[in-house]
């Protein structure tokens, strides 16, 4: 099955905006639709990879319930934080250990998070890491199509 790259990433800049949300009311959709018509305007950017950020409680994923809410963010890198456009908010993101996982198919297919968190992370030498989680979209992610590519960023630290 799917094997990770295991990545050291460093600090990353991002500007975008947030919402809170659960997976029993998931507001993904919303989020990305007030971000993109706003995302021209950052004139710093890396690169046009956007990211997909999930932020977690520390105890989320012991007594996972789909109607815990977390923070998530629609976010592109940027160079600094000198100037930030009307609306939207800067966040840095922590380096840290990462699995990432090649998702190919519809944003809508969990098979991928399933795997990782239910057979992966549980075989492995690694234990989930109380950090960002994200899902780095490039230019082959293509949203809810059969053809689409994502990597899957999952923050992990070495057992004990």
């Amino acid at each position: 099955m799917l094997q990770p790259r295991i990545e050291t990433l460093q600090e990353k800049k991002l500007i975008g905006r947030h919402l809170t949300m659960s997976f029993n009311d998931n507001k993904t959709g919303e989020l990305w639709r007030s971000f993109m018509p706003h995302r021209s305007a950052i004139t710093n950017a890396v690169s046009t990879d956007l990211y997909s950020m999930q932020l977690y409680t520390s105890d989320f994923f012991k007594q996972f319930n789909p109607h815990t809410t977390f923070e998530k963010w629609a976010a592109v890198e940027v160079e600094g934080f000198d100037s930030i456009q009307e609306g939207m908010e800067p966040f840095t993101l922590t380096g840290g250990l990462y699995a990432v996982f090649l998702h190919r198919g519809s944003s809508t297919d969990n098979s991928t998070f399933q795997y990782i968190f239910s057979t992966w992370l549980p075989n492995s030498e690694y234990l989930l890491d109380d950090r960002p989680h994200f899902e780095l979209l490039g230019a082959k992610y293509k949203n809810s199509d059969t053809d689409s590519e994502e990597e899957i960023w999952i923050p992990i630290r070495l057992k004990d």
